[in-house]
């Protein structure tokens, strides 16, 4: 038995590797084309202005070293060994690790959270006792407010640099592919026919986006693959040709000597050697598509010797060449008989490069709409089978539009250049900041530790960052824009829509005002289904007041929808749906969650209508189960006269389960958490209940004979086919999406500054971007909209 067990273990264990060893290759064309393709045009960058080419090499030797350290420390070390470790239940990027600061500490501006969300399977916490230290950070994190704007504003710095990335890497990377067009022609015609080529390939680019990445992805890692291996095998033959004592420049000891000659103008240079580095953060923000080991595995043993070589063969040929009758580039180190073969490769892996950060701009998208830090835009799923391909055709065109001005406006790699570099060391350096803070709040090391990755990392991104704000008239100036206007978009979006909460949460009205309504008020119910939608997760809203004031009559099944974000990648379906009545079983009234995390797409199912109602019949089988198994007087009392609370919550999933119900926990001071099993007929699905926090109250039981017990349950079967028959027949009566159309001012007496943003910025972002209405994919004949004014 043991031999088998030691066979078994070793096949999975070669498995493993099997799978490890393929999601490495697949990671190449979706990861790695940015940083594959950054040895078109560094060396030209640094030698654009600044520094020269001189026969003593100090130059080239100097930049050599720079760049290799530059690729040791900051994607090896820092991103492979540290960074990639900080994952959100597999899942990377700037958003992953704000959620995972938020879940550690109450730092978040997200409203309508809940303890029900921290029942999760995806709200992974650490469970490690928290230091003194530790805690220490934490509390005076929490404490000040304004750190939670401050780290909000980071973390959407980072998030518009990274869109400001997605503008220029694909014109910097089909440019300087195009640009080896220059030593097969005149320079007469070449300045005439690179940046019509270059525009032709971006346009054809974006055209095809909505294919989706899956339709062509599989052409992908072979391309990056040959064009790795073809700049190793040209870095290989330039060495051995040129100058195989090239790799004495890899000691550190060169890059003090090529500062100490070029001073001024050699820190300036850094500007261009930073861009060695492009694509970087790329790794981090693509591992949910992959795994921590294939991203190792691929820019370990494959990606970072290739660059390298690369690079040494590149200085090599030009520590030989010093009068070049061409500018220097990529291409003139490229023999003459295999340089039309490169140049196509070259071309090929830039357009896959460019792909890369186009789908990661889509994806940044998506998850700052879902932390409601972006104006609702159209998201389109391309594929089924791959999570998180998504293609959104507005941002699409606005990238194909800016892509295509940078590229005429620009002309050529040294201002494009300053502008992608200033944008990839900003993104890593707000990495960087939120990296230290996950150390201390979710890994428990000591500050120390948190201080000095920080000051080592931070001090490399800053010489790198002040270099390229030396820049900044020589097109730095390009990324600084973008950020600064979307960043007001989305600080603004964000604001009002935080201050619309508030609003909602201090004019909702009580349960028992909703209870009161009837004949006796001349209010009706009518047959059907009405959807109120509102960022509540209790009370009734203030647009539903304002609905009943108006048309005195609402449906006979109501039920008040709250789609809400949490701060976690992805929600399982199964615990998606959290559902619970709203008074007595006999009023039908009802209030259902929806959750959803940064990644998910929300257009996950055909009808959001018959899915709610499916929820809603799996919620009245399990909550008149749950009296039926425990059939005290209580229970059922509470069923037929509670109204003065809300009901306690629970989660409807998908997978029926059967048996007796496994355990339960109550609590009369914290929120309980319930999961109860049990046989029946119907789908009854998985089930976490919330119970609401409650003062502490004297519970009397009493015991009931077998007859009236029996009794009882039959009442409780009556009762559950009536309600059952009741939401059968209000879905066949038709059902009606309440929504509220607001319009937003600030309060008399606001600032200039505020008035500005909410009267006219937010306002002309809301009726320009897509309606919760089209979002949620409401049938307009099913569509009623309550206008409501928002004084905030």
């Amino acid at each position: 038995m043991d031999l088998e067990f030691g066979k078994s273990l070793d096949t999975s264990k070669k498995d493993s590797w099997k799978t490890a060893l393929l999601l490495a290759y697949q990671s190449l064309g979706v990861v790695y084309g940015d940083l594959s393709t950054s040895p078109l045009y560094v060396y030209k960058s640094t030698f654009a202005e600044d520094i020269q080419h001189s026969e003593t090499n100090e130059e080239i030797y100097g930049v050599l070293s720079f760049v290799f350290w530059t690729l040791t420390l900051v994607p090896l070390f820092k991103y492979v060994f540290v960074v990639l470790r900080a994952d959100d239940n597999g899942e990377g990027g700037t958003f992953a690790l704000y959620s995972l600061i938020c879940r550690h500490a109450k730092v978040s501006l997200l409203p309508n959270r809940q303890v029900a969300d921290e029942a999760l399977s995806t709200y992974k916490l650490e469970h490690h006792p928290e230091k003194k230290s530790s805690s220490g950070v934490k509390l005076y994190l929490e404490e000040h407010k304004v750190l939670h704007t401050a780290l909000l504003i980071l973390v959407l710095l980072g998030t518009c640099m990274v869109i400001g990335d997605g503008v220029l890497t694909p014109a910097i990377s089909v440019f300087s592919a195009v640009s080896g067009l220059e030593l097969s022609m005149s320079k007469e015609h070449h300045q005439y026919a690179v940046i019509p080529i270059t525009c032709f390939i971006l346009v054809c680019l974006f055209a095809l986006q909505h294919y989706g990445t899956h339709r062509v992805g599989f052409f992908f890692a072979p391309i990056v693959l040959t064009w790795l291996l073809c700049i190793s095998s040209l870095g290989l033959y330039n060495i051995i040709h040129w100058n195989p004592h090239v790799y004495q420049a890899l000691s550190p000891y060169y890059m003090f000597k090529f500062l100490k000659k070029t001073r001024k103008g050699g820190w300036m240079s850094l500007g261009g050697i930073l861009l060695c580095i492009t694509g970087s953060e790329a790794m981090f923000a693509d591992l949910g598509h992959f795994s921590y080991s294939a991203i190792q595995t691929a820019f370990t043993f494959l990606v970072y010797p290739a660059l390298i070589l690369a690079y040494m063969g590149q200085a090599a040929y030009l520590s030989q060449h010093h009068h070049t009758s061409y500018q220097i580039s990529f291409y003139v180190s490229v023999p003459e008989s295999v340089r039309w073969p490169v140049l196509v490769i070259a071309i090929l892996a830039s357009v896959v490069g460019s792909q890369a950060i186009i789908s990661g701009t889509f994806s940044i998208i998506n998850q700052s709409q879902s932390l409601s830090c972006f104006p609702r835009v159209k998201v389109i799923h391309t594929s089924d089978k791959i999570h998180g391909q998504i293609y959104i055709p507005e941002i699409n065109w606005v990238l194909m539009i800016l892509c295509i001005a940078v590229t005429i406006g620009f002309r050529d790699t040294k201002h494009m250049g300053n502008a992608s570099g200033l944008a990839v060391m900003t993104v890593m350096l707000v990495t960087t900041c939120l990296t230290s803070l996950v150390i201390i709040l979710c890994w428990h090391k000591p500050p120390i530790v948190a201080l000095l990755f920080l000051l080592f990392f931070g001090s490399i991104e800053l010489l790198y960052f002040s270099a390229s704000l030396t820049k900044f008239t020589e097109g730095a100036w390009l990324p600084i824009l973008l950020a600064l206007f979307l960043m007001t978009i989305m600080f603004v979006w964000h604001y009002a829509t935080i201050k619309r909460y508030e609003f909602d949460l201090h004019n909702k009205v009580s349960l028992e005002w909703l209870l009161a309504l009837g004949p006796s008020l001349g209010i009706a119910r009518v047959p059907g289904i009405g959807l109120v939608f509102t960022d509540l997760t209790s009370g009734i809203p203030a647009n539903f007041s304002r609905f009943v004031t108006n048309l005195p009559a609402f449906h006979r099944v109501l039920v008040f929808v709250c789609v809400k974000s949490v701060p976690v990648p992805f929600v399982p379906p199964a615990e998606r749906y959290l559902v619970g009545r709203v008074g007595p079983a006999a009023h039908r009234s009802y209030r259902c969650i929806v959750r959803y995390g940064y990644r998910d797409v929300h257009q996950d199912v055909d009808s959001f209508e018959s899915e709610l109602v499916s929820k809603l019949a799996d919620f009245i089988h399990y909550d008149w189960h749950r009296s039926q198994h425990s059939p005290s007087a209580e229970d059922v009392i509470s069923h037929s006269n509670e109204s003065t609370s809300e009901c306690r919550l629970a989660v409807i999933g998908t997978v029926a389960f059967s048996g007796t119900p496994a355990y339960e926990i109550e609590e009369s001071l914290q929120p309980a958490s319930v999961s109860v099993g049990f046989s029946t007929v119907q789908s009854v699905t998985d089930v976490i209940e919330m119970e609401p926090v409650r003062a502490i109250e004297r519970r009397v039981r009493f015991a009931i004979d077998d007859d009236s017990e029996s009794d009882a349950r039959t009442d409780m079967e009556l009762q559950l086919r009536e309600e059952l028959q009741d939401l059968l027949a209000a879905q066949e009566a038709g059902t009606a999406f309440i929504l509220g159309h607001s319009h937003v001012q600030a309060k008399q007496g606001s600032s200039v500054l505020k008035r500005l943003a909410i009267n006219f910025g937010y306002n002309f972002l809301r009726r320009n971007c897509r309606g919760p209405d089209v979002a949620l994919k409401v049938p307009p004949v099913s569509l009623l909209e309550v206008g409501m004014v928002y004084v905030v």
